[in-house]
């Protein structure tokens, strides 16, 4: 058998969780044909003396959707933050946004705007695909630089189904929901993601969830959700979530674990406590978390459920009109988060508001971290308290006139997400359960300021949850996350699985992105593997081999 690339004299951590070895890995095309040591001459060979050699990492939670989209070179510019903190395969189509399935033009442009605040702007428009299928095909075609799968987002389905509308579908729209959801999984998505804090993922009451979850499940699919509450309803939000699981049987996956807001911190071991006991009476569950005390999402968060229905242009008609935009104003400033929140229009309940970021955090803990104008551009990094000093106004007014401005596309970097910035007391919490694996949750669309974990949130984990066994912790960022999505042979070292692999030195692992210099490159990848081709080596990063991955 000819030898392809010899990776010798290394220190191998083979994602098991077992301890490291010192050895060699072998490859020969796109798979590991041998580990320990091997005699014979390879076509090229790289010395890991000092090095310790690991699986490639896995990104559970990526909203990369439009940047794998683009052209070869465009995604080595904006993803050179994944590559060089040595991840290799990652998830998008997560918090039930993304860019597929559709079929209509209105839908199309409803998605648009959803996605706009996370578009890169060479995004084509409009977009050149319709279907999961036609979304992976259409990948492949452009040359993923790293691997990359998608979870089918609730969102497309339910707006190709019934728009921005909230409420109940009819018997006919939740059979189209079904239908849609069928043909995703059947086209090769991973399982279903729900965003139940964003529209129009938020209008779902848990019968549809349910019913969608139950096609999920005949699949063996996983079901993941941002869950409709982090502060005042956290615990019935993660109760919600663990019904899924229980009603269905579908395997459950709770996306980046959190408490956001100072006075919610306390409830991460009530979190945990729930979890576990789902766990062990046969609930099949497994959560992410971020290792951050801040998150980054849309600006539009901030505002009511009711709002937000019909999308943002109907947002911006009503932050126009005085009478609604003061009592959006009040209700911000006022509404306590209510469960359930479900709206139902057979009773005429409109629904609560389950997670008021503002009222969970205050003006002065979010921040502005993307606008498209020029002209507003100088406004990235302010928090709302500033801005509103800054013009002379309400935090309230002067955000709602950027949003205006800016047709809605503006997004937020919030603080106050599980402790204090910078500190590790209720992270490591989260960290140290078995059933927790890290992702980024971040990506650098090219403008803005993006979140630091799109450059530095593995080598932070690695970094900051010391305590942990490094054997451990690499299993929780490499097999562990391929057995969350069924990724068959990949996220481990051993013979025929996948040649993902990225050499570390482990003395010179660190982060070094902050929320001000957010695209500082981590230190310590040396160099990355993507099915048996080097990809980064040297500072550099060369062309992609990463493969689009259908379950």
């Amino acid at each position: 058998m000819t030898i392809d690339l010899l990776i010798s004299n290394g220190t191998i951590i083979d994602g098991t969780g077992q301890p490291g070895y010192r050895g060699d890995v072998a490859i020969s095309a796109d798979r590991i044909v041998s580990t320990g040591t091997f005699d014979g001459p390879p076509r090229q060979r790289i010395d890991a003396t000092g090095l310790t050699i690991l699986p490639g990492l896995i990104d559970p939670h990526s909203h990369a959707d439009l940047i794998f989209t683009l052209p070869a070179p465009e995604q080595a510019r904006l993803l050179c933050g994944k590559v060089t903190q040595g991840i290799t395969t990652t998830i998008v189509g997560n918090c039930g946004l993304g860019a597929a399935p559709f079929s209509s033009v209105a839908t199309g442009l409803m998605l648009r705007e959803l996605n706009g605040w996370m578009s890169p702007a060479a995004v084509a428009d409009p977009w050149p695909w319709r279907s999961t299928a036609n979304y992976l095909d259409h990948l492949a075609g452009q040359g993923p630089l790293i691997n990359v799968g998608t979870l089918a987002p609730h969102g497309p389905i339910r707006i190709e189904a019934m728009g921005m509308a909230k409420g109940r579908p009819s018997p006919a729209q939740l059979s189209s929901m079904c239908r849609a959801l069928d043909r995703a999984l059947e086209e090769g998505a991973f399982g279903l993601s729900t965003g139940l804090i964003y529209p129009p993922g938020m209008y779902s009451a848990p019968e549809e969830l349910h019913e969608l979850a139950r096609i999920v499940a005949g699949y063996d699919r996983l079901y993941t959700s941002h869950i409709r509450g982090s502060s005042e309803t956290l615990i019935p939000a993660v109760e919600e979530l663990i019904e899924v699981g229980r009603q269905t049987g579908v395997r459950i996956h709770h996306s980046h674990n959190e408490a956001v807001g100072r006075t919610h911190w306390p409830k991460i071991d009530q979190v945990l406590s729930i979890q576990q006991s789902a766990i062990a009476a046969g609930i099949r569950l497994s959560f992410d978390i971020f290792p951050y005390n801040a998150a980054a999402t849309m600006m539009i968060a901030i505002y009511p459920p009711w709002a937000l229905e019909g999308g943002i242009p109907a947002l911006i008609e009503r932050l126009q009109h005085p009478p609604t935009r003061e009592r959006i104003a009040r209700e911000i400033e006022q509404y306590e988060p209510t469960w359930p929140p479900w709206p139902d229009a057979s009773n005429g309940h409109d629904g609560g508001w389950p997670h008021n970021l503002v009222r969970a955090t205050g003006w002065g803990s979010i921040r502005i971290g993307y606008v498209e104008s020029p002209q507003n551009q100088l406004l990235q990094g302010l928090s709302l308290t500033q801005l509103g000093k800054a013009r002379g106004q309400s935090p309230f007014e002067a955000i709602s006139d950027l949003i205006i401005a800016e047709q809605g596309q503006v997004s937020m970097l919030i603080s106050e997400v599980s402790g204090e910035d910078g500190s590790c007391e209720y992270l490591e919490r989260f960290a140290r359960h078995r059933r927790c694996a890290f992702c980024t949750d971040a990506e650098d669309y090219g403008h803005g300021l993006p979140h630091p974990a799109a450059y530095g949130a593995f080598p932070r984990a690695l970094h900051r949850f010391r305590d942990l066994p490094i054997e451990e912790i690499i299993h929780r960022m490499t097999l562990f996350p391929a057995r969350i999505f069924g990724l068959t042979d990949r996220g481990l070292i051993r013979p025929n699985a996948f040649a993902d692999l990225i050499l570390v030195d482990t003395a010179r692992l660190e982060d070094r992105a902050s929320f001000q210099n957010p695209r500082a490159q981590a230190t310590g990848v040396v160099t990355s593997i993507i099915n048996g081709a080097v990809v980064y080596q040297n500072d550099k990063v060369y062309r992609g081999h990463g493969r689009v991955l259908r379950s």
